[in-house]
């Protein structure tokens, strides 16, 4: 008895817009997060055809100038689209949109969405540097400042250069579930996953390095626990400072006093704690903020919202 012909897997077609002078990892990473799942064909779509130079130099070869239909469109980002976008740019992204069930980008990519008006009245993100950019130059988007990615109906954006990856296996997550992203994930040696709500930069990240050993044994001490004493007199002791003295630096360094900089290493802990699926009260605790209520008031101070909202917009598989 014959076997019946397997069936073939159907693959989902994803287009990336690419064009002279674009970021290669913003089109690298989720372009091999894609290849390593396995399930997706993949094309380079630029508005001429041919040969792309990345803004690194290298040569992108084999693009196309039209593509059929596809199922999810990634536009890769450029320094220089903060200063305008190039209509040859706007005009290929806008025929691949128009059918796409997804439209996504990656860093600056925001900027050709925007410009084309897919973003108005939808949130939206972009590197760090250019977020504030983006909400000037389109004032009708409600840019998330500081979110890895950020999904709204059919559009996803991502902040920059590596944030791609994380947002491509949050595509591949959405596809095909959390196990083969997590498989993706380890091969290729990356965090499975960072959820998109995560900040682009924690406090410790934020923060310059300290210029003096004494602030930088006291600093490595609350980043290792921050749910630990880190009064001031404590945090005196580390360093074997007076209290005033340590105030002194963190201000001369920082530009902050000690318990500020500890409250947001704390926060930073907290929404992680969230986003990992612990409740606001162990949140709390263990962040080192405390109560339920001492969280909520920081996250209204920092954040601007609660910390129900906050999980509930982010928080991932």
């Amino acid at each position: 008895m014959s076997r019946s012909p397997r069936k073939p897997q159907i693959r989902t077609r994803v287009a990336f817009v690419v064009y002279d002078g674009v970021t290669l990892l913003d089109v690298s990473g989720p372009l091999e997060v894609l290849h390593q799942a396995g399930r997706y064909e993949t094309v380079l779509v630029s508005p001429a055809g041919g040969e792309v130079t990345t803004a690194s130099g290298l040569v992108l070869a084999g693009t196309v100038k039209r593509t059929g239909r596809v199922d999810t469109v990634v536009v890769a980002g450029a320094d220089h689209l903060v200063d305008g976008v190039p209509t040859e740019v706007l005009a290929v992204t806008e025929g691949l949109a128009k059918t796409a069930v997804r439209v996504a980008s990656v860093c600056s990519g925001a900027f050709v969405l925007a410009a084309l008006g897919l973003l108005d009245g939808r949130q939206a993100t972009t590197h760090w540097r250019h977020a504030a950019a983006l909400q000037r130059q389109y004032p009708k988007v409600d840019v998330v400042p500081d979110a890895l990615h950020v999904a709204d109906g059919r559009y996803l954006t991502s902040a920059g250069i590596s944030a791609g990856i994380d947002l491509a296996l949050a595509l591949v997550e959405a596809d095909h579930g959390a196990d083969l992203a997590r498989a993706v994930a380890r091969e290729l040696v990356v965090f499975m996953q960072r959820p998109g709500g995560q900040s682009q930069f924690s406090t410790a990240m934020a923060t310059p390095p300290p210029r003096t050993d004494l602030l930088r044994t006291v600093t490595e001490a609350v980043v290792a626990d921050p749910a630990a004493d880190h009064s001031l007199p404590r945090m005196a002791s580390y360093a074997a400072v007076s209290a005033r003295h340590l105030t002194r630096l963190f201000q001369t360094e920082f530009q902050t006093t000690p318990g500020r900089w500890v409250e947001r290493v704390r926060l930073d802990r907290a929404q992680q704690l969230l986003l990992d699926g612990h409740s606001i009260t162990s949140a709390a605790s263990l962040s080192g903020l405390g109560s339920d209520e001492t969280l909520r008031r920081a996250f209204a101070k920092h954040l601007g919202t609660t910390p129900t909202d906050y999980r509930r917009r982010f928080q991932t598989t």
